[in-house]
């Protein structure tokens, strides 16, 4: 019970500020959106932009907090503080050395790289040359952004969340700046937008350097390569990036093969997985950032029946938030998107061919969140091959299905490729995962799903009924928001009452951990309710 308190208060801090960071992010492609829509300046920005954010995925955000914060835990758990902290200093100055010769090789190799990421690009001089410029602008934010995440995961395993969480709202403050302050004086505007992007970065770490220093880091010059803890968090590093980036990388296939669709397909990819983004970013990826260290500390302590009970908290937590926000992408895609950025250079067009790529993706996001979740257990074990493994047959399977269906379905052949991969690789790690531990609460996690689904479909109905009764997509912008507001807080009324209908675990567990929360001084939620 206690672990899963834990894990939902730090969700919470988690998912507050990803919400944050998601609004000013939407505010930020809104942005975009009118002053660039989806013109050859926009797919070339993108595809430059998606560059270093891979190789943030491969070498820094991820990977290394999934092979950092278990060494970590185990350091600060079975050793001492002293030992942890000069395992963190040395690492900060490894990851330095390597992330700067990453940037540096990226800007170099420009040209071969942009050659292979966005091969239908080759046809268009003018749309290469200026992706190539682009990346090289953009290369030093992988620097930037890796040691942020460094920062991100000393922070996490003490705990500390919402820093860390809210910093990327300082890299959509800066985007949305310069897309409207730098782009308008500039002779090639979207140049305005790589610049955006390297302030932020730099903003981001600035702000997670004081914090760390308050827990205890010192800066240092040592360099020991040798050191045993970096050569640990290096043996699991490596696996760890493939299994890890597998959608990050699966995301890059697609935008390899939407370039050589017509033009336009690579921006509807991008603005759909955007929406998937919101509720991923805010409860997939904030439960994954929550459990991970928790899950650390249970397997350093060797506590494993205490890891086996919050390990199925999450799954079950995990499906309860992102079923119904599936459901609702899915039947409210056109209004989202024609709301959110139908206006400027962003014709209705563009909004039929986003809603559909919408549609593609968000068949998968329950596979996409709940990834963050199982393969938080499989790191805490300190396993990074399993995943790894599973990410390869999870990349082979998308290439082969975005081959099949990108011709009869274009750009939603690929958004379907993708989650259809995504599926595989969760239920793959799943399986593996139950032969390992046994039980996992199997029977709990499948009564839950059911009276999600049930809920969910009741909220889609529901949902479905107001949007084609109300909404007008020629109406005033005004308009179409309190519309859009009017279908999903309905849906979501609908989804409660279904749900609290069926006592479903998870909604009286929250509803007991919010009353703890804002509830009278003394209160206590009852106990065992809830609990996995």
């Amino acid at each position: 019970m206690e672990s899963n308190v834990k894990v939902s208060q730090a969700a919470g801090a988690v998912g507050s500020m990803t919400f944050l960071s998601r609004i000013f992010g939407f505010l930020r492609d809104t942005a975009i959106a009118m002053m660039f829509g989806s013109t050859a300046a926009a797919d070339a920005f993108f595809v430059a932009f998606r560059i270093p954010n891979l190789q943030r995925g491969l070498l820094g955000e991820g990977a290394a907090n999934a092979a950092f914060i278990p060494v970590f835990s185990e350091y600060l758990n079975a050793k001492s503080e002293r030992e942890a902290w000069d395992l963190a200093s040395n690492l900060f100055n490894v990851f330095s050395i390597i992330l700067f010769v990453f940037a540096l090789a990226i800007a170099i190799f420009a040209p071969a790289v942009i050659a292979v990421f966005a091969p239908g690009f080759l046809d268009e001089p003018e749309k290469f040359d200026l992706t190539v410029s682009l990346t090289r602008w953009m290369a030093p934010y992988l620097v930037l952004i890796g040691l942020t995440a460094l920062c991100m995961g000393i922070l996490n395993t003490f705990k500390v969340f919402a820093l860390p969480a809210a910093a990327p709202v300082l890299m959509n403050l800066s985007m949305i700046l310069a897309a409207l302050l730098i782009s308008p004086r500039l002779e090639t505007p979207i140049i305005g937008l790589a610049v955006g992007v390297l302030l932020g970065g730099l903003l981001q770490l600035l702000t997670q350097l004081p914090a760390i220093l308050r827990k205890g880091f010192t800066f240092s010059a040592s360099l020991n390569w040798k050191h045993p803890g970096i050569a640990k968090i290096a043996k699991l590093l490596g696996p760890t990036t493939l299994g890890l980036a597998a959608y990050e990388i699966n995301l890059m296939v697609d935008t390899i093969l939407a370039s050589l669709l017509p033009g336009g397909a690579i921006s509807y990819l991008y603005y759909a997985n955007r929406l998937v983004q919101l509720p991923l970013g805010v409860f997939g990826v904030a439960i994954g950032v929550a459990i991970l260290p928790i899950l650390s500390e249970q397997a350093a302590r060797k506590e494993l029946p205490e890891l086996i009970k919050t390990l199925g908290f999450g799954i079950r937590l995990i499906l309860f938030i992102t079923a119904p926000a599936t459901v609702g992408l899915i039947v409210l895609r056109f209004p989202i998107v024609n709301t959110l950025w139908e206006r400027g250079e962003f014709l209705r067009s563009a909004t039929e061919g986003t809603a559909f790529a919408l549609l593609c993706y968000s068949v998968g996001l329950c596979a996409f969140a709940g990834t963050k979740v199982v393969v938080a257990a499989f790191y805490s074990l300190q396993d990074t091959k399993t995943p790894a493994k599973i990410g390869i047959y999870s990349m082979i399977l998308n290439i082969a299905l975005n081959l099949i269906l990108m011709g009869p379905l274009k750009h939603g052949g690929i958004a379907l490729a993708t989650s259809i991969a995504a599926i595989f690789n969760s239920l793959a790690l799943v399986v593996i995962l139950k032969m390992r531990l046994g039980l996992m609460g199997g029977r709990k996690i499948l009564r839950s799903a059911f009276q999600i689904a049930v809920a969910a479909a009741g909220m889609g109905l529901v949902a479905y009924g107001f949007d084609r009764a109300f909404f007008n997509p020629l109406a005033p912008l005004i308009s179409k928001l309190l519309t859009l507001t009017v279908c999903i807080v309905s849906g979501l009324a609908a989804f409660y009452l279904i749900s609290l209908l069926l006592k479903n675990e998870e909604l009286i567990f929250l509803k007991d951990l919010l009353r703890r929360k804002f509830g009278k001084p003394g209160a206590e939620a009852p106990a065992n309710r809830g609990s996995a």
